[in-house]
């Protein structure tokens, strides 16, 4: 019983953990596109 709990806590944590990579690498992207545009509007 405790290895199933014990497993589906390390799942469960797999797949938030896996999840915010991508939130955190779209919002880089988002603020790296950010930058461009305030360094156009510069020139």
């Amino acid at each position: 019983m405790k290895t199933r709990a014990l497993l589906s806590i390390l799942l469960a944590a797999a797949a938030l953990v896996g999840g915010c990579k991508n939130t955190f690498h779209g919002a880089g992207e988002d603020i790296e596109r950010g930058g461009e545009k305030i360094q156009e509007k510069t020139r």
